[in-house]
């Protein structure tokens, strides 16, 4: 044989062998491929469990003062002192401002002496009268001259309450005279000097006082979600915690939690007709006086809590075509099975669930995209990772 045709013969075997070897792994990665498709797609699940679930409302409002007071004269003069410090705490009854009280000291001293003139006048008429009471019984005088002292009498008396009524009335308008804090605050900037004239009741306030502990805020509440918490209160889907209920945190604008909670005091009977929401008042102590009036805030209040809540987190819900939430959930088959859900809200990174999900349902987490409806499935993590 030439050497020509052994070298074909053995490129032939060569060949032959390397057909063979490719086709034996062919049929090794078809075997695999089969057998992975067989065994299903790997998912992780977390089972149900249910638990309670604290409910709570973030509502923006703003700060207020719980007391406001707006100096103004009730007098008019020239103010002649201030005895304050714009933006000092001043306590009631705290001297503000001194009007001048020349004029209503000597209006005061005035009717004093009124009345004191009417006081000296009164004894002379009043035993005038007495004498003529007697002479007239023993017709020594006319009865005229009786009646005549008489009315005398009445009228020194009737002149006595009004020289007292007078007296009392310069007391006042000379006690008006020194303007007094009506409560107790912070004091704002003095809209006059010394020097300054200033009308009784002026529309134009002197200064302001406002009360910053405790302080007020007020935030907005929809319609909406007001009637919506009624209706679960009503079909006993949670209950309502008086004790824990009242109790409100409050975010300040940086983000930061104020360290004290306040106190729901009342919702508004009204409804605003322009945004369709009711007004919400909270106390809140404010010692250091950390928040200020008209600051922006937000209130985090609780409206009450589920004993059989269900959180599932976030990445396990889809939605359809339609918007519809829906879940993969791992039936007792082994099979993946598609449901419909109802979410109420989201609490943190979880969803709450408030229908179509039962404790002990299995819940595919992760691998969600590589499932089908009715087919098997392989859990690749023990249960041991709940929903919650």
């Amino acid at each position: 044989m030439s050497t020509r045709s052994m070298q074909c013969g053995f490129l032939s075997r060569s060949y032959m062998l390397v057909f063979a070897a490719v086709f034996l792994v062919s049929g090794c990665a078809r075997n695999a491929n089969k057998q992975v498709q067989q065994k299903g797609p790997e998912v992780k699940v977390a089972t149900i469990e249910t638990e309670r679930v604290i409910l709570t409302s973030e509502l923006p409002g703003r700060t207020a003062a719980s007391r406001v007071s707006e100096i103004r004269p009730q007098v008019s003069g020239l103010i002649i002192k201030r005895a304050f410090e714009e933006g000092s705490f001043v306590h009631e009854g705290d001297l503000l401002y001194q009007i001048d009280p020349v004029h209503y000291k000597a209006a005061y001293d005035q009717a004093k002496a009124a009345v004191s003139m009417a006081e000296a006048n009164l004894p002379a008429v009043r035993s005038r009268v007495d004498r003529y009471k007697e002479l007239v019984a023993s017709h020594a005088i006319g009865q005229q001259e009786y009646d005549d002292a008489l009315a005398a009498l009445r009228q020194a008396e009737a002149q006595l309450e009004v020289s007292k009524a007078a007296l009392e009335i310069a007391e006042i308008k000379l006690s008006y005279t020194p303007i007094k804090a009506p409560i107790s605050g912070r004091i704002g900037r003095s809209n006059v000097t010394e020097g300054s004239m200033v009308v009784e009741y002026q529309q134009m306030p002197l200064a302001t006082i406002q009360q910053l502990d405790p302080i007020y805020v007020d935030v907005t509440q929809s319609t909406a979600e007001m009637l919506k918490l009624q209706g679960r209160m009503k079909e006993g889907t949670f209950k309502v915690d008086s004790d824990g209920q009242s109790k409100v945190k409050i975010i300040k604008e940086d983000g930061s939690v104020y360290p004290i909670e306040g106190m729901l005091e009342f919702r508004d009977v009204s409804v605003s007709p322009t945004t369709g929401s009711v007004i919400l008042r909270i106390v809140v102590p404010n010692p250091d006086s950390m928040l200020l009036p008209g600051m922006f805030v937000r209130a985090i209040l609780i409206e009450g809590y589920i004993d059989k809540g269900i959180l599932l987190t976030q990445t396990a819900v889809s939605r359809d075509q339609k918007g519809q939430p829906y879940v993969w959930l791992v039936d007792a088959d082994g099979k993946a099975e598609m449901r419909i859900v109802t979410v109420d809200r989201a609490i943190g990174d979880k969803w709450l669930v408030s229908s179509g999900l039962s404790s002990g349902d299995r819940v595919i987490i992760e691998g969600i995209q590589r499932v089908r409806n009715g087919v098997p499935v392989v859990i690749a993590a023990p249960e041991a990772a709940k929903a919650q």
